[in-house]
């Protein structure tokens, strides 16, 4: 330690009560106001936690005590979530993680007194049902559990960071074990099935959905401005997302973006069928090339269809209907689609260009999801040693 940064420390003597002196190890933050490190029985002791503060003053790891005050509550809600630059759905499931999973929890606690063992506790009754503001809720599965710790880790290495907290609580948890399970693919029968139980108004939206892959916000976001006729193609362009209205940063629940997830257009080729069925829904209903193609209500000018509206009333009645003894969201015509294109001998590029995967790791996961995906690969095997051996 130098000369200077001891000069600068002091103590200051007290009398206590009982008549006996106590001292006071004092300093100045960088801003130049007096503080205290506490009080001890001896000069010497006083003096020592003094220096270590200006210490770490000139090393820059000093914590304002004062600064860990803040709760938590008011620190994630107020400092963290809004410095973040986040899309609309992530913003809205940051919020909402927040309003159900963590201000229940550690809302009133200062953050410079929740230490690993508050986070671990957290995490072990996480997977435990519980009921907030009156409502019942089940447990987190692990997979969600380890997914909020890592918002949560997130919270408090900003806070770290913004100098409110000297360590992460979060940085020694002991977390459930995930349990990967394999995932059915709809087989090309079960579809046909399945597409014969959707309602004829919903008929051209599913086979649009399995040939091209779409998510959902991007299949409700389609125009007829989007299908070229000639070219036999589909343009993503837009995509529209569906947020709670209490964790909406704009107050809306349908909220239209001009670009998909992966933050640019992509077109996808399209058969002449569909592009019939297209056309015939478009002349139909007499929808303008600003229309949406598949709105709430069968009109032109019509409103987003809202995903819970469709499955709840629509897509998990026709999956009931259909036999298939699996529960089949609308998204998994995404993972058919996919693992089709792969299973028919589509390289992995081009899968991964048409689907809107940022990496091919994603697109990789789809090579061995049908059911005889095992058999015709060691059928291939035989295949080409068979010629080897001629």
């Amino acid at each position: 330690m130098s000369a200077g940064v001891v000069e600068m420390a002091w103590v200051t003597v007290r009398r206590a009560e009982d008549g006996k002196k106590r001292y006071q190890g004092r300093y100045r933050d960088a801003s130049g106001a007096k503080r205290t490190v506490g009080t001890f029985s001896t000069d010497k002791a006083a003096m020592q936690a003094a220096v270590r503060a200006e210490i770490a003053l000139a090393e820059g790891t000093w914590i304002d005590p004062r600064a860990g005050r803040i709760t938590f509550k008011e620190y994630a809600q107020n400092v963290w979530l809004p410095s973040r630059h986040l899309e609309v759905t992530t913003y809205a499931a940051y919020a909402s993680n927040l309003r159900i999973h963590f201000v229940p929890f550690f809302g009133d606690y200062p953050m410079a007194r929740i230490m690993p063992a508050l986070v671990q506790e957290w995490v072990n009754q996480a997977a435990k049902p519980t009921t907030i503001a009156d409502k019942r809720r089940k447990g987190l599965s692990a997979r969600s559990i380890v997914k909020y710790h890592v918002m949560l880790h997130s919270i408090f290495a900003r806070a770290v960071a913004d100098r409110i907290i000297p360590f992460n609580p979060c940085a020694a948890t002991d977390l459930p074990k995930v349990i990967t399970t394999r995932t059915r693919t709809l087989t090309p029968d079960e579809y046909t099935r399945l597409l014969a139980q959707i309602p004829p108004r919903f008929t051209v939206m599913v086979m649009t959905a399995i040939e091209t892959g779409l998510r959902w916000g991007e299949l409700v976001a389609l125009r007829p401005r989007h299908v070229d006729t000639e070219a036999r193609t589909v343009t993503v362009q837009d995509t529209i997302v569906e947020v709670s209205t209490k964790d909406s940063p704009t107050g809306r629940r349908m909220i239209v973006k001009p670009y998909p997830k992966d933050d640019e257009p992509r077109t996808v080729a399209v058969s002449q069928d569909l592009i019939d069925a297209l056309l015939a829904r478009i002349d139909d209903l007499g929808l303008g090339p600003a229309d949406l193609l598949f709105p709430s209500r069968e009109t032109e000018g019509g409103q987003p269809l809202s995903r819970g509206t469709f499955n709840t009333r629509y897509w998990r009645p026709a999956v009931q209907r259909s036999g298939i003894d699996f529960p089949v969201r609308m998204h998994d015509l995404r993972h058919a689609h996919a693992s089709w294109l792969l299973a028919g001998g589509a390289d992995l590029l081009s899968v991964m260009e048409r689907m809107g995967h940022a990496q091919i790791q994603t697109t990789q996961k789809y090579l061995h999801t049908l059911g005889d995906a095992d058999q015709r690969a060691l059928a291939a095997f035989h295949a080409t040693r068979s010629r080897a051996s001629r």
